[in-house]
């Protein structure tokens, strides 16, 4: 193969495709993750193999396991995807019809749509040679072939092996590789391989200042320079949110469960785990006001740590104030500038009031509470469950990147932001700068936190229903069906994309592309009490 010719001999290219492979992950996926382990642990999970440099598996049965998490069909029919991108206008002329299912993802504040300008990110030298001027329109790059892109993956594996075990040399070697094959502006495999490849070189160098610390991205040699700010973040997420229907099924879906909860209730009190933005409540607002009994008044209650962030929170409720006004609804907001504990969680500190009809929100928030153990997430659902809420909505990524071994969080983490990344091909040309925005903002950070960090710095341990339904069951929490979706459907088809897949599991509704799970939204209620006595 290609490969050989770069392979150092005491490396078994195929050794992370042999233990890692999907009957293994999932075995893993089914039991508890009790994950304490150190940077410097994965040397244990390393086999130098120094008597053979034959794969251990024919290279058809490689390519078949690459070809299951990297989607290859591009390749075939890249021209033609070229020539769709040509006679779109995607990022100027993309808006969802709010007529249609009650959802406008682009109505935000002035502020919030002056998008796509004045981004400025400082890197080092060394960084902007190898990534580009990031504020600039990127020229796109020719596809990758078939081979090369196998070729790829490969070494993309071989590189995690050798990172694991701390080869520097030979991770140096194939990094090298691999950067050379990769582009931030290239097709959908080029890319996702560049974002990979830059969180392994963070996670090689083992300097805290290096990896995603406190959701900043410093330099080795410039602790002070800050190149993602929590700005450029929001601006990154409100632009995932208007162009793609990732983050707009999870609102939907979560406001959808709360209507239903809060039918005949003259008074609603929703306490936000991580209210970092508005965007959530116009669609919710315009539902309650166009009830048959009438509008209730509203409470909203958000954590927010970020006191600059907390500014302009602020302003932008405040405009939902007075719209809400508008519709007959009095609606009143609090912002907690504090994280969510289990101290704060109490009916006190909340200052819940007799009648008010409990709803918790949790938006892409509770993974972060699971921490090295469960025993933080335990303690959090419980401190919920005292508070005797009506749903408790929860809307996160439908991926396993908590397990204990680093190469199989590797692998699950390629296989998921490959299929994102696809789905961003297909919707956006390649020279636009709100998908480069997105990807290497937002999703670079999120890869960048599940391949380099460990320990309390690894917030991004996102995990599958099941094992939020077996984690929420033991807290004393049961499943509430979700009855959206046909809204769920219809909302997709205002996309226009092919690829989006809706399932439901179990009363859990799962947004994917193309078959593979991408996010996961659901609500869940008390379990000692049924939905009927809660509503009552």
């Amino acid at each position: 193969m290609w490969l050989s010719f770069y392979m150092n001999e005491s490396v078994n290219l195929d050794f992370p495709i042999r233990r890692f492979c999907p009957a293994r992950m999932e075995q893993d996926q089914e039991g508890e993750c009790h994950d304490q382990e150190t940077i410097l642990d994965d040397v244990e999970l390393c086999t130098f193999d120094t008597t053979t440099t034959s794969c251990l598996l024919p290279s058809s049965e490689v390519d078949d396991f690459v070809d299951s998490f990297i989607n290859m069909d591009q390749y075939s029919d890249h021209e033609s995807q070229e020539k769709n991108h040509q006679s779109q206008s995607f990022d100027h002329n993309f808006l969802v019809n709010d007529d249609v299912f009650g959802y406008d993802p682009t109505t935000m504040e002035d502020e919030e749509l002056e998008i796509c300008e004045n981004t400025t990110i400082t890197m080092e030298d060394e960084e902007v040679e190898m990534n580009g001027n990031f504020g600039a329109i990127p020229q796109s790059q020719a596809s990758l072939g078939m081979n090369q892109g196998l070729d790829l993956v490969h070494t993309l594996l071989a590189c995690a092996e050798a990172v694991g075990c701390r080869d520097n040399n030979q991770a140096d070697l194939l990094l090298g590789k691999i950067l050379a094959l990769s582009s931030s502006s290239g097709d959908s495999l080029q890319r996702v391989s560049f974002c990979f490849a830059t969180a392994l070189k963070c996670r090689l160098s083992l300097y805290p200042q290096n990896v995603f610390s406190n959701s900043t991205l410093t330099t080795s040699t410039s602790n002070d320079v800050s190149l993602i700010t929590r700005e450029n973040k929001l601006e990154a997420f409100q632009l995932l949110y208007q162009t793609t229907p990732y983050i707009t099924f999870g609102f939907m879906a979560a406001n959808e469960a709360i209507c239903q909860g809060s039918k005949g209730k003259s008074s609603i009190h929703i306490i936000d785990l991580g209210m970092e933005h508005a965007l959530q409540w116009p669609s919710l607002i315009r539902s309650l006001a166009s009830r048959p009994e009438g509008p209730p008044k509203l409470r909203i209650t958000g954590f927010s740590t970020n006191e600059e962030n907390n500014a302009k929170l602020r302003a932008s409720m405040n405009l939902h104030v007075e719209e809400a006004l508008s519709l007959g609804i009095v609606l009143e907001f609090r912002i907690i500038s504090e994280p969510a504990t289990p101290s704060l969680l109490t009916i006190e500190n909340l200052g819940l009031r007799e009648g008010e009809a409990l709803f918790v929100n949790s938006i892409l928030k509770l993974h972060k509470y699971v921490k090295e153990s469960r025993g933080y997430l335990k303690s959090i659902l419980q401190s919920i469950k005292k508070l005797s809420p009506i749903a408790l909505t929860v809307v996160e990524q439908d991926t396993n990147h908590n397990g204990p071994f680093f190469l199989g969080r590797f692998l699950e983490s390629l296989h998921y932001y490959s299929a994102i990344f696809d789905s961003l091909e297909a919707s956006m040309p390649r020279n636009s700068p709100i998908r480069m925005k997105i990807e290497r903002i937002h999703f670079a950070e999120e890869i960048c936190n599940i391949v380099a960090c460990e320990g309390p710095d690894r917030m991004e341990r996102h995990e599958r229903v099941d094992q939020w339904r077996r984690q929420l069951g033991r807290a004393g929490f049961q499943v509430m069906p979700l009855k959206c979706t046909s809204q769920a459907r219809m909302m997709l088809s205002v996309y226009d994309c092919d690829g989006y897949t809706l399932s439901c599991e179990k009363g859990c509704l799962l947004l994917g592309w193309k078959g593979r799970p991408i996010m996961m939204a659901s609500a869940w209620q008390v379990a000692s009490l049924s939905y009927t006595d809660r509503a009552s």
